[in-house]
């Protein structure tokens, strides 16, 4: 081999080893970090509707609970309350991501709430961004939670004040750093789940690590996890839904105490099937 490939070689063998190690099975988008500002975050021009990228109303709880039930209008209306280890796995056929009509829109979730400079911009329900199907097997990897909560925002009218992921982490860090004051321009604070009672357009988020997380670990390294969107509220109870939930945008309904709050006082979750450990206050317009 030349001298001179050879030494591109073994320039680029750090990279390519860092780039490996940069994401984790399971989780899309690892790699991201923590943004430090919302300047990062705006949408390249053309990206996403002209509604949407300069919003043309403000940026309303009723307007985001409206994008979740119209999404999760289109997947059937699914309700999903039993404990999430109780689930059967679909199979290929009869997998709702993987309809025909459903991987499209799943696409659109994408496409819409990521920027496209992110290679997960270009996946589906079933494909890769060079539009390879992926392995049902490999489901996890392609989760796609984080870039439906992403699309409603961006749908709704968050502009540059959401930061828009692949992976729940990355607004949990954030909401988190505005609530410490670490950071500013974002429309997004972190309250304890004891503390806060979920208002409607809210998120609730959970983690799905093998140790359950605590509020009190945030900001916190990447770490898999889940939120969904408050769609209404009830004495003792409030509707969420969230997208990836059983293979579709699901409605499930989190038990709250008679002040509204996911936890006691002395922090004790009521919702035995989730870990619920943080609230996601989003701050609207109206």
């Amino acid at each position: 081999m030349p001298r001179c490939l050879t030494a591109a070689f073994a320039a680029l063998v750090p990279i390519l080893l860092l780039a490996a190690c940069g994401t984790h099975q399971g989780e899309p988008g690892a790699e991201q970090t923590t943004p430090a500002s919302p300047q990062g975050y705006y949408a390249e021009s053309g990206h996403q509707p002209p509604f949407s990228r300069q919003p043309y109303e403000p940026f309303r709880r009723v307007e985001a609970v409206a994008v979740a039930m119209q999404e999760w209008q289109l997947f059937g209306k699914p309700v999903f309350d039993d404990p999430p280890d109780t689930r059967i796995p679909p199979g290929p056929l009869d997998n709702p991501a993987r309809q025909p009509g459903h991987w499209e829109r799943i696409g659109e979730y994408w496409w819409l709430g990521q920027n496209s400079s992110r290679r997960e911009a270009g996946w589906t329900g079933m494909h890769d961004e060079y539009g390879r199907e992926f392995d049902d097997q490999r489901e996890d990897y392609y989760a796609w939670s984080a870039a439906f909560i992403s699309y409603v925002m961006r749908t709704a009218g968050a502009g540059a004040r959401f930061p828009y992921a692949p992976s729940h982490y990355v607004y949990i860090n954030a909401a988190t750093d505005m609530t410490l004051g670490r950071t500013t321009g974002w429309a997004i604070y972190a309250e304890r789940p004891e503390d806060y009672a979920p208002q409607i357009g809210d998120l609730i988020c959970s983690s799905r690590t093998r140790r359950a997380m605590r509020y009190q670990q945030l900001p916190a390294r990447p770490f898999p996890g889940h939120c969904d969107i408050v769609v209404a509220t009830a004495p003792g109870q409030i509707s969420v839904i969230g997208g990836n939930v059983a293979n579709a945008v699901t409605m499930k309904h989190v038990p709250v105490t008679p002040d509204g709050k996911l936890a006691t006082p002395d922090g004790e979750v009521l919702d035995t099937r989730y870990p619920w450990f943080v609230v996601i206050r989003v701050a609207y317009d109206q």
